[in-house]
C-alpha cells in the first residue's frame, strides 16, 4: 500500500514535526507506545475508533520516518510488536507537555468520552513531582478497571510497568476515573493496602487537580 503524507511545505521546525506526527491517529500511537512495545492488535484496542487501515496506514508512515519500529519477538511469543525509537522517544516529554495543556480546559468526562487505564497511567507520567519522591523508593501497585500496573519509584525516579508485583509496598484498587478523583483531592474512597504514609503522599507525587478541576 503507498503511503500518501501530506505536507506543509514549510521550511520550519514545527511545520515539520506536524508533517511527521500531524496525521489524525499519529501522535496517539506514539502515546500508546510509551509504557513500552505493542502489538498491532494492542493498539487497535486501545485507539477505539480506529480504522485498521488507517492504523497500519500510519504505523507504516511512522517506521519510514524513523519515529516507530518493527520488532520480532523470540519464541515462544514469536509475534511482532511495535515500539517507539531513540528518535521516537525524544518526542514523549513534548507529547507529556502537550497533555498537560490540554488538560486544564478537558472538563468533566461526558459518557460519550472512553476511558482507559493505560491513559491514565501516561497521564500520571505527565503530571509526576520528582521532587516529591526524591527520598522514596517504593513499589505502588495499581489494579483499575482490571488492568494491573506498578508504579516504580525510585529516588526522584518513575517507571511505570504493566503487571502486578507481589512486593508492592502500596497496592490500590479502583475505577479508573474515582482513582482521578481521589488523587485531585475528591472525597471518594479507593481501596487500599500497605504503606498508609506512601498513600496519603501520593496526591502530593501525582497532583492531577488540575486535569479533573478543569
Amino acid at each position: 500500500m503507498n503511503i500518501t503524507t501530506r505536507s506543509y511545505r514549510q521550511y520550519c521546525g514545527i511545520a515539520r514535526a506536524l508533517d511527521l506526527v500531524g496525521e489524525r491517529w499519529a501522535l496517539l500511537v506514539i502515546r500508546e507506545l510509551v509504557l513500552g512495545p505493542k502489538r498491532f492488535t494492542d493498539l487497535r484496542e486501545g485507539l477505539p475508533g480506529v480504522a485498521t487501515n488507517v492504523l497500519t496506514q500510519r504505523l507504516r508512515q511512522l517506521e519510514r520516518d524513523g519515529i516507530v519500529a518493527r520488532r520480532r519477538l523470540p519464541p515462544p511469543a514469536a509475534s511482532t510488536v511495535y515500539e517507539l525509537t531513540e528518535y521516537g522517544r525524544e518526542l514523549v516529554p513534548i507529547m507529556l507537555d502537550l497533555g498537560r495543556w490540554g488538560a486544564r480546559t478537558m472538563g468533566r468526562r461526558t459518557p460519550e468520552q472512553a476511558l482507559r487505564p493505560e491513559w491514565l497511567m501516561v497521564a500520571l507520567t505527565a503530571f509526576f513531582q520528582p521532587d516529591e519522591a526524591a527520598d522514596l523508593s517504593a513499589r505502588v501497585g495499581l489494579l483499575l478497571d482490571g488492568a494491573h500496573f506498578t508504579l516504580c519509584l525510585d529516588r526522584g525516579e518513575l517507571k511505570i510497568e504493566p503487571g502486578s508485583r507481589d512486593s508492592a509496598d502500596l497496592t490500590l484498587t479502583a475505577e479508573p476515573e474515582a482513582f482521578v478523583a481521589w488523587l485531585a483531592g475528591a472525597p471518594v474512597e479507593v481501596e487500599a493496602s500497605g504503606d498508609r504514609e506512601l498513600l496519603e503522599r501520593l496526591r502530593a507525587i501525582f497532583p492531577l487537580r488540575a486535569a479533573a478541576s478543569a
